[in-house]
This record gives structure tokens, sequence and C-alpha cells, in this order.
């Protein structure tokens, strides 16, 4: 079975809206675009009708890549988190020991990340260096900027 993906629970509903929309409506619509290839005549030679067979298959591998992350997802509350360390869901304040800057980043799943919000995966590098690292802990990172080191100077929710 997959990892588990945390999220919470506004983005696991969005993600049930996502997939509702995809199976129905979006199956319609490519049905509709393979329907209207088909009657401009023949197969072998139409182009319209190919991409309308390839939309339709990336259409169903990302309904399989939704069902798959629903399938392992575990829905996560800010009041469980234990803030004695870093886990998902945490604020983190981190200085970067080469720059001396101070940054706070809030671990969540990949589907919530955005780094403009300071919002960073569990999975990225950093994300997976700050796992389970308590405060005064200091952390080397291997990104592919190159290596950083962090200090985990406060955690929260």
């Amino acid at each position: 079975m997959a990892d588990l993906n945390y999220l919470t629970k506004e983005t696991l509903e969005q993600m049930k809206e996502e997939l509702n929309m995809l199976k129905t409506t979006g199956r319609a619509e490519i049905a509709r675009q393979i329907a209207e290839a088909r009657e401009k005549g023949d197969l072998k030679e139409n182009a319209e009708y190919d991409a309308a067979k390839e939309a339709q298959g990336h259409h169903e591998a990302k309904i399989a890549h939704l069902q798959t992350a629903l399938m392992s997802a575990r829905v996560i509350d800010a009041k469980d988190i234990d803030v004695s360390k870093v886990s998902v869901l945490s604020k983190v304040g981190v200085t970067n020991i080469g720059t001396k800057k101070t940054m706070v980043y809030q671990l969540v799943s990949e589907r919530e990340a955005d780094i403009k919000l300071g919002k960073i995966s569990v999975t990225s590098p950093i994300g997976k260096g700050l796992l389970g690292k308590h405060i005064g802990e200091v952390i080397e990172v291997t990104t592919p900027g190159g290596m950083l080191k962090f200090k985990v100077e406060s955690i929260s929710i």
C-alpha cells in the first residue's frame, strides 16, 4: 500500500469534490469529444480522435491517482499535534546557519504545499529533515541547491 497521506479535513473534502467532478462531468466531456471526433470519419487518420483518446487516458490516470491518494489519506487535526517535536502540520521556526536568516515553515502534505505561503511538503528534503526534530537541534539537508544547515528555533501549531 502507498505511504500514508496526511491531510487536513478541508483538503480531504476538496479532493473528494475533485474526484466526483472528474468522474461525472469530466468523463462526460471526454466522451462527448470522442463521439464528435468519431463522426469526422476514418479513425486511423483522425488526429482529433487520437487527441481525445489520449486526453481520456490522462483523465483516467488522474482519477486513479486521486483514488489512491484518498485511500491512503489520514485526516489530522491541529489539536492532536504534539509540539514537543516537529510533525505534520507543525509550524517550525528555523534559522539557516549559513545565512543567519530565520524562516517559519508549516509542514503539510504534498497536495497542500505552497512555498509562497510558507507551507512545505513533508516529503521535500527540508520537510523530511525536520520531521521528528526538537527545538535546538541542527539538521543538515541536501537540496538541489546544495547542503543546507538549519537550527530548529520553535515549534507551534
